[in-house]
């Protein structure tokens, strides 16, 4: 795993995640909504997880919905909302596409863009103008960006939302696990995957406004409080709680170190290859996410001759591969090809400073590399 600078679009099963999956599928695999007595095991299992999410995001377990990750979560949130009426709405221009996608969907031409600064994060004095003349029925603005790891001011946003009557969703999938989950609970809608955190793949939760129209996502059996149907994955929830527990624990007491360690590869690749520049560089981000823009060729290039050296790497979110300027990059007033020339490195709980400085080093060995080929195209200008 030493070069694996992919974290943000996925997490390798942490090992507290696997122990804790295996016993739950050893003891706890019990339909929990049987009645007989394994299965009511099975079932208080379940309610201890939820407990736990409600602790750790200080909100009410019966405000927790267990489903399949951050994804269904979001579409369900905006499912909710356009059921209920909450329009317009508005979304920072920084979501990820399972927010923008399924609120284009649902809303059409009732929703508005806040707007980002050119360090990608949200402009709170333009979300403040569309709350006072607009008066959107919800906003959506996440913790932190999947691509540029910038923090989003989402306190202060809610602070705006409960000033102006509007519910608030916070997308928290690359939040938790990197920083403090304490506190998001205040948010109405709150949406998490465990596989961001070294938990299992699939399962995730949405915490939900504790009074208002009851959710009701997927129809069936009376699950989750008739939230969301389906048989409840209890190993999948005990092992992101796991997961949870692990990486959380230790993330204020090593994130000093994480972000010197960081730093270490940012000046290091500044001494070894001037001609990347840092993007976002200048807002408060995620201890472990880099986004660079690297000169010729386009970036897909170079996570092959990375990968080819060991280093996991990304052209930017996972979920966007499908081509075209990133609308985050847009957003932040960079031109269009700029997004051909990004290249996002995230890192993880078991990344060590070494492991950095190995991965400046390689891209300056590709860079040195592309240099001895004849020229593909002018450098891109930013």
């Amino acid at each position: 795993m030493n070069g694996y600078f992919d974290y943000n679009a996925t997490t390798p099963l942490h090992p507290a995640a696997r122990e804790a999956w295996l016993e739950a599928a050893d003891h706890h695999w019990h339909n929990p909504s049987s009645l007989y007595r394994a299965a009511g095991a099975a079932r208080q299992r379940l309610q201890d997880c939820r407990e736990v999410v409600a602790d750790r995001l200080g909100c009410a377990a019966e405000d927790i919905v267990f489903l399949s990750g951050a994804t269904e979560a979001n579409n369900a949130a905006l499912a909710h909302a356009a059921a209920a009426g909450l329009h317009p709405i508005a979304l920072s221009a920084a979501e990820h596409p399972c927010v923008s996608e399924p609120a284009h969907h649902h809303f059409a031409d009732r929703l508005s863009r806040i707007p980002l600064s050119p360090s990608g994060v949200a402009d709170l004095a333009a979300l403040e103008e569309i709350l006072a003349t607009q008066r959107p029925g919800l906003v959506a603005l996440m913790a932190a960006n999947n691509e540029t790891g910038a923090l989003q001011p989402w306190p202060e946003a809610l602070a705006l939302c409960r000033r102006h009557g509007a519910l608030f969703l916070c997308d928290a999938a690359q939040w938790i696990g990197k920083m403090p989950s304490a506190g998001l609970g205040a948010c109405d809608f709150v949406t998490g995957s465990a596989h961001k955190f070294g938990g299992p793949k699939g399962i995730g939760f949405l915490k939900v406004p504790s009074s208002g129209r009851p959710l009701r996502w997927l129809r069936g059996g009376p699950q989750e409080e008739r939230r969301r149907a389906g048989t409840e994955n209890v190993p999948a929830i005990a092992a992101m709680m796991a997961a949870w527990e692990a990486v959380e624990s230790s993330a204020a007491a090593l994130q000093p170190a994480r972000l010197q360690a960081r730093q270490a590869f940012e000046d290091r690749l500044q001494a070894l290859l001037p001609e990347a520049t840092l993007l976002a560089g200048a807002a408060p981000r995620l201890w472990n996410t880099v986004l660079l823009a690297l000169p010729p060729p386009l970036n897909v290039k170079w996570l092959a001759r990375l990968s080819a050296r060991g280093f996991a790497t990304s052209t930017g979110s996972a979920c966007s591969r499908g081509g075209g300027a990133s609308d985050v990059l847009l957003a932040m007033g960079l031109p269009g090809p700029a997004a051909g020339q990004a290249l996002r490195l995230s890192s993880g709980w078991d990344t060590t400073p070494d492991d950095w400085l190995a991965l400046a080093e390689a891209l300056a060995a590709v860079h040195v590399g592309i240099a001895q080929r004849p020229p593909s195209g002018p450098a891109l200008a930013l």
